[in-house]
């Protein structure tokens, strides 16, 4: 299947689980491929034939929009070198969750977690270490005996009734001996993702005033501006008295390649329900490039302060 089979096939699959997914980001540079909202999850997903493709960068970049937008980093892919990803299974490459079509389906249309997560060494799942305490005390079974019953050490089983992980092999066992209870489904956005976005919180950088007319605008609004790596836009901009008030913005002259910018930008905008704008060097008449407000040269100028620039947001929106 080709990369751009599967990315149609997945925004498909998104929209009947009834998701609101935006256009395709078809221009580079770009970490992901499409946003998509249910309720008030967002994810930003990237969508890989082979998921070695991946390279560190990216990976930081996704973590980074994830922050700034409050939304999920998600990867979904074929392959790892000559090897299927394997259904029902998270792997994690750069931080980032990554999972196969398959996976993708039971996540999305099924609504149900994964309970295997690969890492080195092979395939392991989480354990309910209390429940499998009261199971084996109600059997009263030592744990030597099911240390025996396991092929495992009395140490080891000791260690899953105190949070440790198990493989697949063990896992099928136990579940086999005490139910489906016994393991406990992936919540694959509040493992690895969760620590790659507080190291990501922590990696937000501020652009110098100065150095862009629209970094130095928006600055005097009010505004922390981040810059992105990898993205459509060049900048995410949280108010500094308002962290939900977010903008993604982007900066150059008003050119058919802007426009089509402009066009993703917005449809990103509304998916990740941020106010999308594109400062542009010409002074230009059209206010609008669909849901992305367009600013002027002149404008920015004559812009004196936070409430003219509000002011004019609101009579644009």
């Amino acid at each position: 299947m080709s990369r751009d089979a599967l990315i149609d096939n997945i925004i498909s699959m998104l929209l009947r689980s009834g998701f609101i997914v935006s256009e395709r980001c078809v221009i580079r540079p770009k970490s992901f491929d499409i946003a998509a909202r249910k309720g008030e999850e967002i994810f930003l997903i990237k969508v890989l034939g082979n998921v070695d493709a991946l390279n560190a960068g990216t990976g930081m970049a996704m973590y980074n929009l994830g922050v700034y937008l409050n939304a999920k980093p998600l990867v979904v892919s074929l392959h790892t070198r000559d090897k299927k990803l394997e259904s029902g299974v998270v792997y994690l490459r750069h931080g980032v969750p990554v999972i196969s079509p398959d996976t993708a389906y039971e996540l999305f249309v099924e609504e149900t977690q994964p309970l295997i997560y690969a890492a080195p060494g092979g395939l392991y799942v989480p354990i309910n270490g209390d429940y499998l305490s009261k199971a084996r005390d109600e059997l009263k079974w030592s744990l030597g005996k099911l240390a025996m019953v396991l092929g495992v050490s009395r140490r080891t089983v000791s260690k899953y009734e105190n949070g440790m992980d198990a493989s697949i092999e063990v896992a099928i066992r136990l579940e086999e001996l005490f139910g489906p209870e016994i393991t406990v489904p992936i919540d694959i956005f509040n493992n690895e993702s969760k620590k790659t976005h507080r190291d990501a919180l922590s990696n937000k950088q501020e652009v110098n005033r100065g150095t862009d007319a629209m970094v130095d605008a928006l600055t005097r609004f009010g505004f922390i501006v981040h810059p992105t790596d990898r993205a459509p836009f060049k900048t995410v901009s949280e108010h500094s008295s308002d962290s939900n008030r977010v903008l993604i913005t982007g900066h150059s002259r008003l050119t058919k390649t802007a426009i089509k910018r402009a066009k993703i930008m917005g449809s990103i905008g509304y998916v990740t329900k941020t106010q999308s704008v594109y400062f542009v060097d010409d002074n230009v008449k059209q206010k609008h490039v669909e849901e992305t407000i367009l600013i002027g040269k002149n404008e920015i100028e004559s812009i004196d302060g936070p409430e003219a620039f509000n002011e004019l947001l609101r009579e644009r929106m």
